[in-house]
């Protein structure tokens, strides 16, 4: 599946936000004082530690809002592998602004590479099975559009992307609902002939009746291998079956193993560790890499 990137119209707003946090009332204050105003520089964006990129879109516009005469050339693109050394991009520009765009850029960047990046590693431990990596609701308020693009860059799927996109009934919907069955029917009543039906269920007993019932899709909720590989067998095929709880990229492929289409996995979006990319100063960029052959190579 190609990455399709998300329009401008959704990434401007979240990166000018961003941008305007930074800047205050006063702007860069440092670099206006410090830098002259006709002095221009071209930088290296580079990777410092091996993961997948995601966020290039926002890194550039973070530059190109605070100055348009900056211009970013991308030597790689989102869903690219990085080593350590490797060249994602050069950049070159007034020397003011790319100081003043370098932090949100990165922030942007390396958070993004990073969702990218632990998204790739499960995607690495189920492959050769059935099921897909999919990410949550569990998203940093105002950037979920560019976290789940980020799922989608490091090849995983997402799930919903809010509350009005399909019915999820929880255990608190069954709870008030005074069981699955109820719940369904209400749900079932209540919205549109193209909403789709999912149901979370952490015992057999339940998938069974949400099965009598008829759902599109159930979350089978913190069960072991052994009661999925059961759950599976109970579907048989008449609904998408989606695990969670527990999944690492140790446990990954024993929970594939089950038989599951999905695997979603809420860590993905909220605790990812951001990637380590750098921006540097060509000349200083070249004398300190330790693959400066790279470098040489992009420009």
């Amino acid at each position: 599946m190609s990455l399709v990137p998300l329009p401008r119209l959704i990434v401007e707003p979240l990166v000018r936000a961003a941008l305007l946090e930074d800047l205050g009332l006063a702007g860069d204050i440092t670099s206006g004082s410090v830098i002259p105003h006709d002095h221009r520089s071209t930088v290296v964006m580079a990777a410092r530690q091996p993961g997948v990129i995601a966020g290039l879109d926002a890194a550039e516009l973070a530059f190109s809002l605070v100055d348009p005469e900056i211009v970013m050339r991308r030597h790689l693109q989102d869903g690219d592998a990085v080593k350590p050394g490797d060249v994602i991009a050069t950049i070159e520009g007034p020397s003011r602004g790319l100081l003043t765009a370098e932090r949100t850029a990165l922030n942007f960047l390396g958070h993004l590479s990073g969702i990218a990046t632990v998204t790739a590693e499960i995607a690495a431990a189920i492959r050769g099975s059935k099921a897909a990596v999919a990410c949550t609701r569990k998203t940093t308020p105002g950037l979920r559009a560019l976290e789940k693009y980020a799922v989608r860059a490091g090849g995983g799927m997402n799930h919903r992307f809010a509350l009005h996109d399909a019915v999820l009934i929880k255990d608190n919907h069954v709870a008030i609902s005074g069981g699955v069955a109820e719940a369904i029917r209400r749900a079932r009543a209540g919205i549109g002939h193209l909403v789709k039906i999912e149901v979370e269920v952490d015992r057999l007993d339940q998938l069974r009746e949400a099965m009598e019932t008829g759902v599109d899709a159930v979350l089978l909720d913190n069960m072991t291998p052994d009661q999925l590989r059961q759950a599976v067998a109970i579907v048989a095929g008449r609904a998408l079956t989606e695990a969670s709880g527990r999944v690492t990229p140790a446990t990954a492929a024993a929970i594939a193993a089950s038989g599951v289409d999905l695997i979603s996995v809420g860590w993905l979006t909220h605790s990812a560790p951001v990637l380590d990319i750098g921006l540097d100063f060509l000349e200083a960029a070249i004398a300190t890499d330790a693959s400066p052959k790279r470098i040489a190579q992009v420009l």
